[in-house]
């Protein structure tokens, strides 16, 4: 089921929280929404769940809007950041209550409780319960419907490694059983890991849309050489554009690894080291959105 946001716009009196935002969110795929902090990130996921009204524009599941569907949690299930839990009820009361809401059977609750963890510790009151045991009830209690799209914003906060790494792989594991996941995280490593596709706001608007492996513009090689003068002047003369950071160490950009090394066997230049080089994505988030606020 595809997602697609269209001309989303939401203000505030003077301010404009989201201003003609529109992207895409396709099945199969993890799709990432960045942004930094006060982009309208929050703002547009819950205007796409029709908890926040639009000033105008329109978010679609499946062509048709949340309020649409006729049995929203079986299509869309999501994971908002603070969401609250009736801190007397267990987990496991805080799931079965979703359920008869629902309408879903109860041993349905025990399969999103094994699916998530929170089987481990279903038995004790929500109150008592740590950010990352939260996150997992979370996202237990959104998919209760077995739903088809996904919204996680930020999904990591509060799980340690070993519940980064779980959260990572069960990601995975649902797009690849052609769910559509729209996950929001500032966590840039971890959707460096998990992301197919990216949508970037700045300020409420698009800044760019687009596979992941878009984002980071064209690597470059880093080599060192003996003879480092020669093989650069040789380069620059082919018309790859070449860097000195150190005397024996030349970065090369325009050329990849295999038509550099042999580059260096044509020119008989002996290669000390080769090592392919490209920018992290939290360097191009950086320079996409002009830096960290």
């Amino acid at each position: 089921m595809n997602v697609e946001v269209r001309g989303l716009t939401k203000t505030y009196g003077p301010i404009s929280a989201v201003t003609d935002l529109s992207f895409e969110a396709g099945a199969g795929l993890v799709t990432g929404f960045l942004g930094p902090n006060g982009a309208g990130k929050t703002t547009t996921m819950r205007m796409m769940l029709g908890l926040v009204a639009p000033t105008s524009g329109t978010a679609t599941f499946g062509g048709r809007r949340y309020a649409d569907l006729r049995r929203p949690s079986a299509a869309v299930g999501a994971v908002l950041d603070g969401a609250g839990f009736h801190p007397a009820h267990t987990a496991r009361d805080h799931l079965r209550v979703y359920a008869r809401m629902g309408r879903y059977g109860m041993a349905r609750v025990e399969e999103v409780a094994d699916l998530t963890g929170v089987s481990a510790f279903a038995g004790r009151p929500t109150r008592t319960l740590s950010t990352g045991m939260r996150q997992r009830l979370g996202l237990a209690t959104a998919l209760l419907g077995d739903p088809r799209v996904l919204l996680l914003d930020e999904p990591s906060n509060g799980l340690d490694p070993e519940g980064i790494a779980w959260l990572r792989r069960f990601v995975r594991e649902l797009a690849a059983d052609g769910r559509t996941v729209l996950i929001s995280s500032h966590v840039l490593g971890e959707i460096e890991h998990m992301a197919d596709h990216v949508v970037v706001i700045r300020d409420g608007r698009l800044v760019t849309t687009g596979p992941i492996s878009g984002l980071y513009g064209t690597a470059t090689v880093l080599v060192r050489a003996p003879r480092a003068d020669e093989f650069a002047a040789r380069l620059t003369a082919s018309g790859a554009r070449v860097e000195r950071p150190e005397p024996d160490l030349l970065r090369i950009h325009g050329l990849g690894t295999a038509e550099v090394a042999a580059a260096a066997t044509s020119y008989g230049i002996a290669l000390h080291e080769i090592t392919p080089e490209r920018p992290t994505l939290e360097q191009a988030f950086l320079h996409l959105t002009g830096g960290s606020r």
